[in-house]
């Protein structure tokens, strides 16, 4: 017994030792102000026991913070008009493939933990006729185009919701769900609706909501009110405390509102935001207005916070038009949207999260002219002057690109506070 506390007593030392020459410890994370999120305690692990009859304690090094990182990428409007279908229809099998619309956008999608873009329409098959503005409707293709570039949730909260009544919202979720995505906004009973979207990467819990402020008129029925998330901040307050409980890191809202073609956030929609980030949303998505509208940043004091937690919220007020028909007066260019969220849990089990990143990858719808049909191919604008290899472009596009660029992107930051 005497030997077995004689080995303890050296370990002992040589852990010391190693203690007195070890590495410093890590830097300090980031002090962005964080995101709140609700903190979990962990039982610290039970100490060491020698193999000595009186356990002896020895120091250990102090435990360092996890650290998870995940990027969450988001893009604005999916529209199909009718003249983008022709080229892209195989008459022999009597279906089409789009996926070459996202050829040179998908790799990007690729550096996402999450990716999530508007689908301004139905999905629900011809059978319910496919038709372009004003009535939408697109062919099933379109579901597993979205997927296999690598979009994983779609917005479904729009005002083309109702383009083919409430049979049109059911088809769609079931096609949309059959390609692997994760429909948002729109539902098939109450229960659904009442579903929490709680998507998770990396260790990093993110909700999902999705509203819009309207149906074009069209009703949604009285005994199907679920069938739409319309925009009610009475709601949506709810279901924003429904997902805190639920104790989420991170809450992103989907929003459809704005003016078309208006490339300044209005009234309305700036009040708006203020208020779903006093609430507790995190992130908020923009679309309806077919042109990207800048980035902000929303900060909100204790003093007005609803729990009575400073918050900082960031806001896309609208994404754009990632692919359609539209052309001229910025309507052709759109924007991949990314934050990346860093998440720190300390030792005992307390966390917080924020973003240390955003990014902006301008896009440019090219469409492209061949035996009288139209070919299309969403442009990373970045990359294709970095490279200049992307087919069917030529000097006049890429000089385009660059004039497009040069605008979007002081475009993006008009709402920065001034750096003079």
């Amino acid at each position: 017994m005497r030997q077995a506390v004689f080995v303890s007593f050296w370990l002992l030392a040589i852990v010391l030792t190693a203690c007195s020459n070890g590495s410093p410890p890590s830097s300090a994370p980031s002090q962005k102000p964080a995101l709140p999120t609700p903190t979990h305690s962990q039982a610290p692990s039970s100490p060491a026991v020698t193999a000595s009859e009186e356990p002896v304690s020895s120091p250990s090094l102090p435990a360092e913070p996890e650290i998870r990182e995940a990027t969450l990428l988001a893009v604005g409007d999916i529209m199909v008009h009718m003249p983008q279908l022709p080229a892209y229809y195989n008459a022999a099998k009597q279906t089409y493939d789009l996926k070459p619309w996202f050829s040179q956008v998908k790799p990007l999608f690729q550096q996402g933990d999450w990716v999530i873009g508007n689908l301004e329409m139905p999905i629900a098959g011809k059978d319910l006729k496919i038709t372009g503005y004003p009535r939408f409707n697109s062919p099933i293709e379109l579901a597993d185009a979205i997927a296999d570039a690598g979009i994983q949730m779609v917005s479904t909260a729009n005002n083309h919701s109702m383009d083919r009544a409430f049979p049109g919202v059911k088809r769609t979720l079931a096609n949309v769900k059959k390609a692997g995505l994760v429909p948002i906004g729109t539902a098939v009973s109450k229960a659904d609706q009442q579903r929490l979207i709680i998507e998770e990467r990396n260790g990093i819990r993110m909700g999902f909501l999705a509203y819009t402020y309207g149906t074009n008129g069209i009703p949604v029925p009285e005994d199907k009110s679920f069938a739409v998330n319309l925009i009610d901040p009475v709601v949506m307050k709810k279901d924003i405390a429904r997902l805190r409980e639920a104790h989420v890191d991170v809450v992103t809202v989907s929003l459809h509102f704005g003016l078309e073609y208006q490339r300044l956030p209005n009234e309305q929609q700036t009040k708006l935001v203020r208020e779903l980030v006093k609430a507790g949303a995190d992130i908020i998505l923009g679309s309806h207005p077919h042109v990207v509208q800048p980035y902000e940043e929303i900060d909100i004091p204790a003093s007005e916070a609803d729990d009575g937690i400073s918050r900082r919220g960031i806001v896309i007020y609208s994404l754009g038009n990632f692919i359609s028909n539209q052309t001229g007066s910025w309507k052709d260019v759109g924007l991949i949207f990314g934050v990346n969220l860093v998440k720190t849990t300390q030792p005992d089990g307390t966390s917080s999260i924020h973003w240390n990143k955003i990014t902006t990858e301008p896009t440019w719808v090219h469409i492209a002219w061949k035996n009288q049909k139209r070919y299309y191919t969403i442009v990373p604008m970045n990359n294709a002057l970095a490279k200049k290899n992307i087919p069917g472009l030529a000097e006049k596009d890429y000089a385009k690109i660059k004039t497009l660029l040069s605008g979007i992107n002081k475009h993006l930051k008009a709402l920065q506070p001034s750096q003079s």
